[in-house]
């Protein structure tokens, strides 16, 4: 069940085997009241378990169409939810940088990020990860594949339109 949410709802992942190493993230993104859903992946070959959840996140919402959506996102990466929530506002008003001035990983991703999410009402959800949960362990798969292809020498992205949810809601 989707809990009482409304508009949207997505999953999102990301990891490394190596860290730094070769890498991959994935989101799939359901409107509630039809199913519908997009599912993406991608990755790269040297790369963060932080820089790949960032991503599952920022071209999720880059996939957004019309600003003002109302989207919860669930993520097993409490780095990614604490640097939406709590992190980054922070480091905004310093002018991206943390306390004393030291410079930020992965801004190139964080600042887009920020800027995508102002444009939506979105509300974060911590899921544990590995644990059974099935649009946790679903996103967690397409991140897999993802390496799988880097790894393979082929090109991770890809993308599939649902019409109907694969993960219960």
């Amino acid at each position: 069940m989707s809990d009482g949410v409304q508009g949207l709802l997505a999953y999102t992942d990301g990891g490394c085997r190596g860290n730094p190493g070769i890498g991959g993230w994935g989101f799939v993104l359901v409107h509630l009241a039809s199913g519908k859903t997009l599912e993406r992946r991608g990755g790269e070959d040297h790369t963060t378990n932080n820089r790949m959840e960032i991503m599952a996140a920022l071209e999720l919402l880059r996939s957004l169409t019309r600003p003002g959506q109302k989207l919860e996102i669930r993520s097993d990466s409490r780095y990614l939810i604490d640097l939406a929530t709590k992190w980054a506002p922070g480091w905004k008003a310093r002018g991206w940088t943390r306390k004393g001035k030291a410079p930020l990983k992965n801004l190139d991703l964080i600042k887009p990020l920020d800027a995508l999410l102002a444009k939506h009402q979105v509300r974060w959800t911590w899921v544990a990860g590995h644990s059974g949960e099935p649009g946790n362990d679903y996103v967690d798969q397409l991140a897999n594949e993802a390496m799988d292809c880097v790894a393979a020498g082929q090109d991770p992205a890809a993308e599939r339109r649902l019409a109907d949810a694969p993960i219960p809601l």
